[in-house]
């Protein structure tokens, strides 16, 4: 299991918002949801990357996002899937509940969710964030029952409050162990709180930094493949 590292997290505050109404459309049209990719042949198994602006790659070309990162790994070893990289910018659990279903029109044999920073970020009620987080894991399972599925973790800045913080980080673990799926603690680990790793903001990785995503993204999802 990754080590979690505790110090910098306060600069992970903004980490996955990239909600906010000042984004331009420069911006949203690096979100990876918005751009054509061709069908895969029947052999290939595609692997959706279900999340925010940390799997959209925001401020980066769409190869420089740990998606196409794993994609060149598999390519290296010559695995039959393919990468899909479903990041927006922006996502909310509550988001990610109502595009879900666009999503999975497509067919999904591995699926990773990184979603519920931004929730935790507006301080939405943990409840919620669990319920729509499981919402999106019963909607994946109900359409491809033989889907593999992984969950990647995140954390708070501790000024959300102590219990709030630690409560918002179980969530991710417990979900995991009561729907029996593979786990990342912290998807940002080695990265957050490492002002070289991060761009100008101070808030989302580099084309560096995102290449230690993936190898923290790969470490789990490649005993999957």
């Amino acid at each position: 299991m990754l080590k979690i590292r505790t110090y910098g997290i306060l600069l992970l505050m903004l980490c996955v918002a990239c909600s906010n109404p000042d984004s331009t459309p420069e911006d949203t049209a690096n979100d990876s949801t918005q751009k054509e990719t061709p069908p895969p042949s029947s052999s290939t198994k595609n692997i959706v990357f279900f999340g925010n602006s940390l799997t959209a790659g925001y401020g980066l070309d769409l190869a420089e996002a740990y998606p196409a990162l794993i994609q060149a790994k598999i390519d290296s070893l010559k695995l039959p899937y393919k990468a899909v990289n479903a990041g927006l910018s922006g996502e909310t659990t509550a988001g990610g509940n109502s595009r879900i279903d666009w999503i999975l029109k497509q067919p999904v044999h591995v699926f990773v969710l990184e979603l519920g920073g931004n929730d935790g970020l507006r301080g939405i009620p943990l409840e919620e964030t669990e319920k729509n987080l499981q919402k999106i894991i019963n909607k994946v399972k109900e359409k491809y029952p033989d889907v593999k599925l992984m969950l990647a973790g995140m954390r708070v800045p501790p000024n959300m409050g102590k219990q709030y913080s630690e409560n918002f980080h179980k969530i991710f673990e417990n979900l995991a162990n009561s729907n029996k799926i593979a786990f990342l603690p912290f998807l940002l680990e080695g990265v957050g709180g490492e002002p070289e790793l991060n761009q100008s903001d101070g808030i989302h990785p580099t084309a560096e930094g995102q290449k230690i995503v993936a190898e923290n993204v790969w470490a789990v999802l490649k005993d999957l493949l």
